[in-house]
């Protein structure tokens, strides 16, 4: 493994060099390395546990505490087997945090849909931003002519996802597209793979944007249309 030669030093006194040495060495140097940074990571993600996401204000801090240690072990298994690719960059505490930040946030939206139904997913016309005819802050209210417009370009979406796509298509869309669920969630409920599901989703909206050209629309259309009523 090349070792950089940028020679960032952490709050700890490691270089980024030293980090990767004492990771990489002999078994005392490498024990008292992992225990360093097990400790900065789990303190890291405790303070984004406890501070940085307020979904999780409720919880009890043993809990919290736990997670921040889960996560920290989790990290770390990802970081030393990924040493090749700290590119020095950064210092390497910083590198690995990220990593750790990344590991929680994965974890937590995926448990946000642990219990996610695909059955319970309806198409319920909040495909496109609803108009509200009072306006919203500053923004004037759309005109008359530009609203029926708009809501006419949205009635024909509606109509192609519900004429043009396989019920397996609508039900992929929606949960991905629409409702932002992860897709290995989606893949996993519907009893599929993350290939197979892009699959699905590349046609969906292959046939979405035929019908919808066919009709006269394109992309970029819709987007400046409903730029103007937001």
């Amino acid at each position: 493994m090349a070792i950089p030669d940028r020679a960032a030093t952490d709050t700890t006194g490691r270089s980024n060099e030293e980090w990767l040495r004492s990771l990489t060495g002999a078994p005392e140097d490498q024990e008292a390395a992992i225990a360093d940074l097990r400790a900065r990571l789990r303190r890291g993600l405790l303070w984004y546990l406890t501070r940085d996401r307020s979904d999780l204000a409720g919880r009890p801090l043993a809990e919290l505490e736990r997670m921040a240690e889960d996560y920290s072990q989790d990290a770390l298994l990802r970081i030393l087997q990924g040493l090749d690719s700290f590119r020095g960059e950064s210092r390497f505490t910083t590198w690995a945090t990220r990593i750790a930040l990344r590991v929680a946030i994965s974890d937590l939206r995926r448990a946000r849909y642990r219990d996610f139904r695909l059955e319970d997913l309806t198409l319920d016309g909040e495909l496109l931003p609803q108009l509200d005819p009072s306006g919203a802050g500053d923004n004037p209210v759309p005109a008359p002519e530009g609203a029926a417009e708009r809501q006419d370009v949205q009635e024909r979406i509606l109509r192609a996802l519900q004429e043009t796509l396989t019920p397996r298509q609508r039900q992929a869309l929606e949960a991905v597209v629409l409702q932002g669920v992860p897709l290995e969630v989606v893949a996993q409920r519907m009893g599929s793979n993350r290939n197979a599901l892009y699959k699905l989703l590349h046609d969906a909206r292959r046939k979405l944007r035929a019908r919808l050209e066919g009709q006269g629309l394109d992309v970029a259309y819709m987007l400046e249309l409903f730029a103007r009523g937001s």
